[in-house]
């Protein structure tokens, strides 16, 4: 089929999996595969094929750069003893699982070991599109891991391509392809991140931002190719680094601009590579000789199972080495040194949170890209020995991975009851309330500083208090919320119970109770009484009492120019708005940088700030 026709083909069954998802209460990248599926009994339709280079070279960058950019730093940091082992020892033993389950069914060893580098990593945006039921927190560590594995797949897999070519291969030889390969990929992202820097600091168009934005994750892995690295990992530090200095490079309107553009180019990019995949699961299963396909469906779902079962194990020999220290948590976070031992152990999630981290692993178009880019020319004895048997054990796994552990993630989900993650919620009121409350306190400096009158000086001012009283009565509800079902839970355990065990609860424990978490939410008496010390809305008294009318403005003779006092007005209240706006996003960087927030938080207020310059200087400020 020509290109056009297919680009129209992927396009239409995009659309239509996308409308009919919600429709059928089926996540929408499980239907993409059925469509694929569905659109493989078709033999033109078959021959579509997946070519591994646009996968890994077209797809993979853009992909994982956006997962990067959207990825919490202060999680990385703060979940590395999980993150580092998850992604690279338990690569490898997967990859040896497998290799070793595959040789039981008659693989050659070679083979097995490509097989096994393929199916290894959990791809990142499947991860990203059926992970969201995730707790927040388990979710980010999931992403940030299969972000990182893929490196160490293809790093796996080039050794085991040099074994089933006939190379030879030492502790030596493997000893410098992890360190070129790691630490070339690494250096790579660096210096491409660090000449975005360069070039982007000074420049305000948005064009020009967002074009040089778009080209660092390919640049990137062009970058470590030539040294012979991880790509990946070139563009995952990129990704990284950039996000990290997004505030000081891009401008509001840039900003804005990148946020509707990049979702929905890498949900496009998702959604034709879950029906490919499906297109190729078919073409693979008319390739495979007939006499095979039975042996071939047992190395595949003996595989798939072999993955889970390692993952499992391997959180479970590992969790005492990745719990995080008491002191690894930031200030202002439920984990700085409150809490104690069996509170860190049920945030965890215990054995119920390793069985649904297992459940969460979904092989995705990585692992089909890593098994098509196995050559014909791999030698070993036996008729499972070939590339075709690598590719349908592969797209095999990524099938039962996607149709069995998609639809089963919820239901998991569910059953593990994972504690509920306050800690968002919490940070984001608690953030609105500290950029706020500093914003008040520095109004009387910047008016001083941008020639503000005094009316316009406390209109700003009333308007802070409103909005500090409204992010406080939110926060007071939701915990009052949080207390009443607290409240209602106990009274339950306490209605269950018999009379003579336990006694009433008295209202002296409840307030104690509610006065405990609105100290833990930081709502203090103090901050309460806030509530109720706003500025009344009436003119101060040094405020002019009137502007003028507008049959006084109609006269075309005489106009006295303090009768164009609104538009003066105006551009005060601009003025002062948009350095109380730049004031607030240096207390927010300072809050992030001070890990008091999560970078997901900051991104979504600095989103809310964008909106409001926008709309002071005008969309196209920057253009």
């Amino acid at each position: 089929m020509q290109g056009l026709e297919v680009t129209v083909l992927l396009g239409l069954a995009i659309l239509i999996g996308t409308a009919l998802a919600p429709r059928l209460r089926i996540a929408t990248p499980l239907l993409l595969v059925v469509i694929g599926l569905a659109l493989g009994f078709v033999p033109p339709l078959r021959e579509i094929q997946l070519p591994p280079e646009t996968v890994l070279l077209l797809f993979l960058p853009v992909m994982l750069f956006w997962e990067s950019l959207t990825t919490s730093l202060r999680a990385v940091r703060r979940s590395l003893r999980y993150i580092v082992p998850m992604s690279t020892l338990l690569v490898v033993a997967s990859a040896l699982a497998v290799a070793w389950i595959a040789t039981l069914f008659g693989m050659p060893w070679e083979t097995g070991l490509l097989l096994g580098a393929a199916v290894a990593p959990p791809d990142a945006t499947a991860v990203a599109a059926l992970g969201r039921l995730l707790p927040p927190r388990m979710f980010m560590k999931l992403k940030a891991e299969s972000l990182t594995n893929d490196g160490t797949a293809l790093v796996v897999y080039a050794i085991a391509l040099s074994l089933a070519l006939g190379d030879t291969v030492t502790p030596w030889s493997i000893t410098g392809t992890v360190l070129v390969s790691y630490l070339g990929g690494a250096a790579a992202g660096i210096a491409v991140a660090y000449l975005a820097y360069l070039g982007l600091r000074r420049t305000r168009s948005s064009i020009v931002i967002n074009t040089a934005l778009l080209l660092v994750p390919f640049t990137a892995f062009l970058a470590a190719e030539f040294v012979h690295a991880s790509g990946v990992l070139a563009v995952v530090f990129a990704g990284l680094i950039v996000a990290w200095m997004l505030p000081r490079i891009t401008t509001a309107t840039s900003r804005r601009q990148a946020v509707a553009a990049w979702p929905f180019g890498v949900y496009l990019l998702n959604g034709a590579l879950f029906v490919l995949i499906g297109l190729e699961v078919q073409y693979v299963v008319h390739d495979i000789p007939a006499r095979l396909i039975g042996v071939l469906l047992l190395v595949t779902v003996s595989a798939w199972a072999a993955l889970l079962v390692v993952r499992y194990l391997f959180q479970l020999l590992f969790s005492p080495f990745a719990r995080p220290s008491a002191g690894t948590a930031g200030p202002g976070t439920p984990d700085a040194g409150t809490m104690g031992a069996v509170a860190r152990r049920r945030a965890l999630g215990g054995n119920r949170g390793r069985i649904v981290s297992a459940v969460a692993g979904f092989r995705g178009a990585v692992s089909l890209a890593i098994a098509l880019s196995v050559p014909d020319t791999i030698r070993g004895a036996g008729e499972l020995s070939g590339r075709d048997a690598v590719v349908f054990v592969t797209a095999g796994v990524i099938l039962l991975s996607l149709l069995v552990q998609g639809p089963l993630l919820p239901a998991v989900v569910r059953w593990a009851k994972l504690p509920d993650d306050g800690a968002v919620a919490d940070e984001y009121e608690l953030a609105e309330r500290t950029i706020t409350g500093a914003a008040i306190a520095a109004i009387d400096d910047l008016a001083v500083e941008h020639g503000i009158s005094d009316g316009v000086r406390d209109r700003a001012r009333r308007e802070g208090y409103e909005r500090l009283e409204l992010a406080n009565a939110r926060a007071y509800a939701r915990q009052r919320g949080a207390d009443d079902a607290r409240i209602a839970e106990l009274e339950t355990m306490l209605g269950e119970s018999s009379a003579s065990d336990t006694g009433p609860v008295s209202a002296g424990d409840l307030s104690s109770s509610d006065d405990d978490a609105r100290e833990r939410d930081g709502i203090d008496d103090e901050t309460r009484s806030l509530r109720f010390v706003v500025p009344s809305t009436d003119a101060p008294a040094g405020a002019p009492a009137s502007v003028g009318s507008l049959e006084m403005l109609a006269t075309s003779t005489g106009i006295d120019l303090t009768q164009r006092s609104p538009l003066v007005r105006f551009e005060e209240i601009t003025r002062l708005k948009l350095a109380i706006i730049e004031r607030k996003r240096e207390v927010l960087q300072k809050l992030r940088r001070d890990g008091t927030i999560d970078d997901l938080i900051v991104r979504r207020i600095d989103g809310h700030l964008d909106l409001e310059e926008m709309r002071l200087r005008g969309a196209d400020a920057d253009e």
